[in-house]
């Protein structure tokens, strides 16, 4: 199989025959050509297949009065007691009225799936996310994280982000398809208790892009229609630090699956490691870093604990290499 990854570029001059990446602020005229038994080359845009460039260049449909022209945060919220970042110290609907302020989605979570992390009970997951959810509407579009068909059910959130790409229930698919949800499909290699124990991949980078097309191909036999999909690489989920950082480098490859990206860094491991950050309220820097070389790929998606110093940096960032014009 062969795999074509734009070099995605956000320069104010563009040579005459650049294209719009995904119809949003980067754009390319160049593609690394990627196969398995043979080294990447590059070829010019224009020699493409035609329903490749295709695939790359159209806009994303916009979701839940979100558009794909700029960037896009999520903002974190756990109703959790057990959350690697905050450990359950915040009152959840105190803390998404603040972290709304700022944030264009947020993402509600009653099951934490840190490294190690045990699974939660449906119904006490359904009773830590529901109320907040409740307590939300209106505020912005809200996402439930969750893996379980039955929490998705009842939440009342527009998407579902499940980090297991609906493997982990089956059910998954059935339920957003006809509640009419959006849904995030994330890549994980096992599940969180043991999925670090010893992540293994024969090309991580290819290997997750083909995981996520099949679940993509699973999602629309389902009813569930590509425009309502989001794509996510699923950083720090059964991935070594090299694993991590290759599927950054090469985030830009994943628009050839016609998805929003989703690219979720925030206050991870490898960032603590890199950056000499243990603590995981210390990673803002590095987690502001690694989100803005996403955006730099093109991801349209977010997520993020940090929301004001996101925002902060990405205003800052649009308007210097002119994605705000």
């Amino acid at each position: 199989m062969t795999y074509y990854r734009p070099i995605a570029m956000t320069d104010r001059a563009r040579p005459d025959g650049a294209l719009p990446l995904a119809g949003g602020w980067c754009w390319f005229d160049r593609a690394e050509v990627l196969e398995r038994d043979r080294p990447p080359r590059l070829i010019a845009a224009s020699d493409l297949p035609a329903e490749v460039l295709a695939r790359l260049t159209a806009p994303r449909p916009g979701l839940h009065g979100l558009t794909w022209d700029a960037p896009r945060i999520m903002g974190i919220v756990n109703a959790t007691p057990d959350s690697f970042s905050d450990g359950g110290t915040y009152d959840p609907v105190a803390q998404a009225r603040i972290v709304a302020e700022d944030a264009d989605m947020l993402d509600i979570g009653g099951e934490s799936t840190r490294p190690g992390a045990e699974t939660v009970a449906a119904d006490e997951e359904i009773r830590r996310t529901r109320p907040v959810i409740a307590a939300l509407q209106g505020l912005c579009p809200i996402s439930v994280d969750t893996r379980k068909a039955a929490v998705a059910e009842v939440s009342g959130a527009a998407m579902v982000n499940d980090v297991s790409a609906m493997i982990y229930d089956p059910a998954m698919a059935e339920t957003v398809a006809r509640t009419g949800a959006s849904i995030c499909l994330m890549h994980a290699q096992g599940v969180p208790e043991t999925m670090q124990n010893d992540p293994r991949y024969g090309d991580v980078l290819l290997d997750v892009y083909d995981h996520l097309a099949e679940r993509i191909a699973v999602a629309e036999a389902a009813g569930i229609p590509r425009a309502r999909i989001v794509v996510d690489p699923g950083i720090g989920f059964g991935k070594t630090m090299a694993h991590n950082l290759a599927l950054i480098r090469g985030l830009s490859l994943f628009h050839g699956l016609g998805c929003a990206i989703l690219l979720g860094v925030s206050r991870k491991g490898f960032i603590g490691r890199i950056g000499g950050a243990m603590v995981p309220r210390d990673r803002m820097p590095g987690s502001v870093a690694v989100a803005l070389a996403g955006v730099a790929q093109g991801a349209q998606l977010l997520r993020v604990h940090d929301v004001w110093a996101t925002r902060q940096a990405l205003s800052l960032w649009m308007a210097s290499t002119g994605g705000m014009e």
